[in-house]
């Protein structure tokens, strides 16, 4: 097994056999697709260093995110679209943040607080179901357009949050409702729900640890009810992004490792204005281009 893994890695021309001889396979599921030109990049042989040092730096955030290390999610997808493009970089980014909701899961699984996540988890699936019917059909160029306005708003309203000198938030139906469904729509087209969910977290006065496993497990099974979506209705999934994936597993396994320690020793206030101000820069030229 293990030298049938390292020759399917030697190089591109035996990646191509494997492929063509798994096509029926793979037509089945509608996961191979020679006509997708949205991804810039199939393999990461393809990338230049530089590219090479923010997908990884990409994947160590999203391990600091899953750590929970708030506010860094958005910079993750703005260094993914940069690099593979907007509507294909929502596909790579899935399975990596599954990886990491799973790890999540597994370290604050007993700080859950179910009853909070089943009054968000009804909004939030709705929604998904717009963010899939929206962004299905959209162009590249438009589809990169609305996620750089997606990712902006999202930043801007972290910064209006952060400049608060009052906490105090609803507690309401109405106010939950707004949140879930924000959320829900955010995480289908952008990924970067983490804003909405958590000022929802905050608003029910959850401590630090309910707060992040409320959230590990909420985001587990949104993250798992999207995988479908973009498997078969976008077809941002297939065997050139997983072995993306692939690759940089031990990178989100250090990244959450990482996370964990800094979350208990230092504050992330400044690292998170940093954070902000990069990806509000990143989205305004998105958008632009």
């Amino acid at each position: 097994m293990h030298s049938f893994v390292h020759s399917w890695q030697v190089n591109e021309a035996q990646y191509v056999r494997f492929v063509d001889a798994a096509k029926p396979f793979l037509n089945i599921f509608n996961l191979h697709d020679k006509s997708n030109k949205n991804h810039r990049h199939s393999l990461m042989h393809d990338l230049t260093t530089l590219q090479y040092i923010l997908v990884f730096l990409a994947a160590l955030f999203v391990g600091f995110n899953k750590a929970g290390v708030s506010g860094i999610d958005v910079i993750t997808v703005t260094l993914l679209i940069f690099i593979f493009g907007a509507r294909a970089s929502t596909g790579i980014l899935m399975p990596l943040l599954l990886l990491g909701d799973f790890m999540a899961v597994i370290y604050y699984h007993r700080h859950a607080q179910w009853k909070y996540l089943f009054i968000l988890l009804p909004w939030m699936v709705a929604g998904i179901l717009t963010g899939v019917y929206l962004g299905k059909n959209l162009s590249e160029q438009s589809f990169r357009q609305w996620l750089s306005i997606i990712v902006l708003v999202t930043t801007i309203f972290m910064f209006w949050w952060s400049a608060r000198k009052s906490k105090t938030v609803p507690d309401n139906k109405i106010f939950a409702g707004s949140m879930g469904y924000a959320a829900g729509f955010t995480t289908m087209v952008g990924n970067v729900a983490g804003a909405f969910s958590n000022i929802y977290f905050l608003a029910m006065r959850l401590p630090k640890e309910q707060f992040i496993g409320t959230a590990s497990w909420l985001f587990c099974i949104i993250n798992l009810i999207k995988l479908p979506f973009h498997i078969f209705v976008w077809k941002t999934i297939s065997t050139q992004t997983l072995l993306i994936d692939l690759q940089l597993v031990p990178v989100i396994i250090i990244g959450f490792l990482l996370g964990v320690r800094l979350l208990k020793k230092t504050s992330d206030k400044l690292f998170r204005q940093l954070v902000l101000i990069l990806t509000a820069i990143g989205a305004i030229v998105l958008f632009l281009r």
